[in-house]
């Protein structure tokens, strides 16, 4: 459940938005916004460009609590710098333009649930991107959250924040294939050499039932490998993951896919969808035709009207 940069996977999605992140690092300045579902990957991805960046380049400073006011977050970020957070916020300022100025090394500002910080926390966090020495800024920052953030930087009095944007990507979920070859790279990690055998049903299930959110993937393997090896079972499959799933809703009281955001659907499940559709209405047309036989042949046999 722990973010691991060691078990990265490149995933279609992933690598798009580590390009997107590499992209934004290379301009040395603004504002990278990295979205998803919780669960998506989000911190791992982070932690995984940060395992790449020189220490001797740059100084990785996080905050992970975002419930804060503008004056707070100053003083957390002082605290994370190793400077003075007493005082007014004008000796708060000056102590973190102080550390900011101080060295070589160029300063990256992570901060993590940012879905969760107020207007005015925002806002300060664009007054620190605009410090500057010698035309180059001293603070770049990573936005990383829930899609709620992508609705709270669309606001209207937000507009200068945006214009300091330079990337800014959603991470979906992976593809049925994907979520195959995931599996099978988060446990060969571990020492997995084929034993327990994954049948291809099985995995199909775990697609479905996580929607290709990795973290929701995690959990129903792990509860899967569990139940596989409490019934001495070489073979893990459909039926085991079916209700491994059942039983992982029953436990946290709903189901696994259940979001409070809308639905996204890539093209592979919007087509999945139609051809549900479509089997759907011929099952309907079929009960229909069966329906209109029966009752014309009730209507022949008895004389009855309909």
């Amino acid at each position: 459940m722990t973010p691991d940069a060691k078990l990265f996977f490149p995933s279609s999605v992933h690598s798009r938005a580590h390009a997107h992140l590499v992209y934004g690092l290379a301009q040395k300045e603004g504002f990278v916004v990295i979205t998803g579902e919780v669960g998506a990957g989000k911190t791992t991805l982070v932690e995984h460009l940060c395992s790449k960046l020189d220490p001797a380049n740059f100084l990785v400073s996080r905050i992970v609590t975002t419930q804060l006011s503008g004056d707070d977050l100053l003083r957390l970020l002082a605290d994370v710098l190793g400077v003075q957070s007493e005082g007014n916020k004008a000796a708060v300022l000056r102590a973190i333009t102080a550390a900011l100025q101080d060295g070589a090394r160029r300063h990256l500002l992570i901060v993590d649930e940012a879905q969760g910080l107020p207007t005015e926390a925002l806002e300060e966090l664009r007054m620190l991107s605009n410090i500057t020495v010698d035309g180059q800024a001293l603070l770049q920052i990573i936005l990383l959250g829930q899609p709620q953030l992508r609705r709270t930087l669309v606001r209207q009095d937000l507009e200068q924040l945006r214009q300091r944007i330079l990337a800014s990507y959603h991470l979906g979920g992976l593809s049925r294939e994907e979520t195959h070859a995931y599996v099978f790279h988060r446990m060969r990690a571990v020492g997995w050499e084929g034993r327990p055998l994954w049948e291809e049903d099985a995995l199909d299930l775990v697609h479905r039932h996580s929607a290709g959110i990795p973290r929701r993937i995690n959990r129903l393997c792990s509860r899967v490998l569990l139940g596989g090896e409490l019934e001495r079972t070489s073979r893990l499959t459909a039926p085991l993951v079916e209700a491994t799933a059942l039983e992982l809703e029953e436990d946290l009281g709903g189901k696994m896919e259940a979001s409070h955001e809308a639905p996204s659907f890539g093209s592979e499940e919007l087509a999945d969808l139609a051809r549900r559709m479509t089997a759907i209405e011929r099952l309907v047309a079929q009960r229909e035709r069966l329906f209109n036989g029966f009752r014309d042949l009730f209507i022949q046999k008895t004389g009855a009207q309909s």
